[in-house]
């Protein structure tokens, strides 16, 4: 109901009367009236005068929230369904709970902070209130496990356009699917799935993005960046870098479930900072030591090695000059 009202305050972008959203909305003006509150409550700036009504006094481009999140979407399958918490344990979990129910292929779990924020290799990531964002999507790509490499590098390719069109900043990728601006990260994207021998039942693509952060800890400020940072101080919307990566998802969900494209590997290959750089692998419990020169056409990182080409799926990846 609250958000019923929101959207008629917006689209009027005038004086709204209680009674007029009473009669429309079919509730009384007490439950009009709370609903109001509820979205003060929110953040939403909502000014009152007598025997005028209510006006959406602000821009809410600062509030994060699942209203906000669908009503600025343009994507037809990603964010079909969107759920957002002030905290949960990490997004990731909270998707693979809902995909286990059934939620459909787009469905996105998204949060102000985490307490159990998740990296690759079974790390944790740093997800304090207020400077980051947090969130999963839930996806039923048509390959199997044998191919889930590339589903990976698609979602780093699109998380990483969306971010250098919404905010201007020269953002690469350190394969797989790390983003970075010059030699800090600043995004960090966990896939998780659950799946059969020949057939993946669904994957979960976690994505969090450093956006307000002022600082970080100091066992991680030499690699650790933001939005803001690197910016120096631009205040970036979240809802506006939430539905900017959703869109960029959604605009190339084909490559994100049926298959990485030639065309996208070419793409993925102008922006990934790894190419042309020496690198050192930590491979089960061998170190492969080389120069990352080509991405295949499943998404491997091509080496070459003591005059030897070998390739790369997995594994620890130390890249010269990049933390």
């Amino acid at each position: 109901m609250k958000y019923k009202i929101l959207d008629v305050l917006k689209k009027t972008g005038d004086y709204v009367s209680g009674e007029y959203l009473s009669e429309i909305l079919g509730v009384t003006r007490s439950a009009v009236w709370k609903n109001i509150n509820a979205l003060r409550d929110e953040g939403y700036v909502i000014d009152s005068v007598t025997n005028k009504g209510y006006l959406l006094a602000s821009s809410s481009d600062k509030i994060i929230n699942a209203y906000e999140i669908k009503s600025n979407l343009s994507a037809d399958i990603i964010g079909c369904n969107v759920r957002y918490f002030d905290t949960v344990g990490s997004t990731n979990d909270e998707a693979k709970k809902a995909a286990g129910n059934g939620a459909p292929s787009g469905t996105v779990i998204a949060a102000s902070a985490q307490t159990s924020g998740k990296g690759r290799l079974g790390r944790s990531w740093v997800s304090p209130p207020a400077g980051g964002l947090y969130f999963s999507v839930i996806v039923r790509p048509d390959i199997s496990p044998y191919d889930a490499a590339g589903m990976t590098l698609a979602a780093g390719l699109c998380t990483c356009l969306a971010l250098r069109n919404r905010t201007g900043l020269d953002c690469k990728i350190k394969w797989p699917n790390d983003i970075i601006i010059g030699n800090k990260k600043i995004c960090g994207i966990l896939t998780e799935m659950s799946a059969q021998t020949d057939k993946i039942d669904y994957a979960v693509i976690g994505i969090g993005i450093n956006v307000l952060n002022r600082s970080f800890p100091e066992e991680i400020s030499h690699k650790a960046s933001s939005l803001f940072i690197e910016s120096g101080g631009t205040e970036f919307s979240k809802t506006e870098i939430i539905c900017a990566v959703l869109n960029e998802l959604d605009k190339h969900y084909s490559d994100l479930t049926g298959g990485f494209s030639e065309s996208f590997i070419d793409i993925y290959k102008t922006l990934c900072a790894t190419l042309d750089r020496n690198i050192s692998v930590i491979r089960g419990g061998k170190e492969i030591i080389g120069k990352a020169i080509s991405i295949n056409s499943r998404g491997e990182l091509v080496v070459l090695c003591n005059g030897e080409l070998t390739t790369v799926n997995s594994g620890e990846v130390t890249v010269q000059g990049i933390y």
